[in-house]
């Protein structure tokens, strides 16, 4: 009940029905008629997301810097979330097929036998029809054995959730800068060794059990990375 009343506010937040802070807890509390745990475990997801500033004896006070930044990627969002605050992604598919996890040095990465079926599916992605990234993804076949090509167009991990009830609880994220490889510049129109920002994700299920491995290159003009933290005793 938390998440589904944690998403509605950040929903909320993003359409601007909150100018500058929440409701209370206890407003809240009667207009989604749940417990005041419930409240405030729902107001700690939106909290960690970064939408929130927490002032001790005032309230949660609305993050407006990170809403109005619209090239700002919130990796605190977590994987499959949106991750920009407004805009429209579309996919060009550039591969989709099978691979082996010994073939591509991916069985260590995800801790899996090196014989293991792999979905590969490597797509350019746009912002409001501008380049945004180029995504490398790898998909476990033993977890999710079927992919649509509607899928793999639009959100794989939105299939994933609604195909298989695959919910991911957690990732493993490395950032780093890395100098484009011939295809790679070739897909993106830079010269071979440009400098771009590369994201290395691995995605866990429910279980603990890592079902997803991608590396995304990002080519957005101005694009930011933001991320947000609090001490464990604030929350």
């Amino acid at each position: 009940m938390y998440h589904e009343i944690a998403e509605d506010l950040i929903r909320a937040i993003e359409a601007g029905t909150f100018h500058d802070k929440l409701p209370t807890e206890q407003q809240l509390m009667k207009q989604y008629a749940v417990s005041r745990n419930t409240i405030r475990r729902a107001i700690d997801v939106v909290y960690q997301r970064g939408l929130l500033r927490r002032v001790q004896g005032s309230g949660y006070f609305i993050n407006q810097t990170q809403l109005e930044n619209k090239a700002t990627l919130n990796l605190s969002f977590g994987v499959g979330k949106k991750l920009l605050a407004g805009g429209i992604l579309t996919s060009k598919v550039v591969t989709f097929d099978r691979v082996k996890a010994g073939e591509i040095d991916l069985a260590s990465r995800l801790r899996i036998d090196a014989g293991l079926d792999l979905y590969r599916i490597f797509r350019l992605r746009y912002l409001n029809a501008q380049l945004y990234c180029y995504e490398q993804a790898y998909y476990m076949r033993d977890v999710i054995p079927f992919l649509s090509t509607d899928s793999i167009n639009s959100s794989i991990l939105d299939f994933v959730r609604d195909t298989y009830d695959i919910e991911i609880s957690s990732s493993e994220n490395f950032i780093s800068q890395v100098s484009l490889e011939p295809d790679q510049a070739e897909l993106l129109h830079a010269p071979v060794g440009t400098l771009k920002m590369m994201l290395e994700q691995v995605s866990y299920s429910k279980n603990n059990v890592p079902f997803n491995f991608s590396r995304t290159i990002y080519d957005y003009p101005g694009l930011n990375f933001y991320f947000h933290s609090a001490h464990l005793a604030s929350n």
